[in-house]
């Protein structure tokens, strides 16, 4: 697929089923996120490849996260079953540095980038996949199950599968004129 083409026309799919992307694939979808913008070359991101039994233990790290931040039942379940959404999830956490010349918001949005240089990898080698945050990227209880140290923030999880429904491989693309100044 023509990059501009995948860049103007890329949708999300939340219904994602197996096979997930490995070997080769994985490498490529990793390896475009190390790509991507970098002030400072710090690199200011970490990986956690969440698959197989990984799933069964994310999703009690996540009902943790529910429970501890006094979610109702519905959350909570919400919560648990959240990882079988798609046979693989990419937990992406900015590993901050506070008190470099690149400011802490500038790390974060690094990481943030990464997430979508992963997923247009995953959609130009056939997988699809769907960015998601919420209240659980600030919950204690996740953010110790990554790892996170005090100035770290868990940007996202990019949730990666093959496409269940076929999605339409165009999309209506908005005017730009109301988000554009030209100074």
């Amino acid at each position: 697929m023509d990059a501009l083409e995948l860049l103007i026309n890329r949708r999300s799919a939340s219904r994602l089923a197996e096979p997930a992307p490995a070997g080769e694939q994985l490498e490529a979808i990793l390896r475009a996120g190390m790509r991507a913008p970098d002030h400072g070359t710090l690199q200011p991101w970490h990986f956690f490849i969440i698959e197989g039994s990984g799933r069964d233990r994310f999703s009690t790290l996540l009902e943790k996260g529910a429970i501890a931040a006094g979610q109702d039942e519905k959350g909570i379940d919400k919560a648990r079953n959240a990882p079988f959404r798609a046979p693989m999830i990419i937990a992406v956490v900015a590993k901050c540095q506070p008190n470099h010349k690149v400011p802490v918001w500038e790390q974060e949005m690094s990481a943030g980038c990464a997430v979508m240089a992963m997923q247009m990898a995953a959609l130009a080698q056939g997988f699809n996949g769907i960015w998601r945050t919420g209240p659980l990227v600030e919950s204690p209880a996740v953010r110790e199950g990554l790892n996170c140290g005090e100035h770290d923030k868990v940007v996202g999880f990019l949730y990666l599968g093959t496409p269940q429904l076929k999605a339409s491989t165009t999309v209506s693309v908005p005017d730009v004129t109301p988000f554009v100044t030209h100074f």
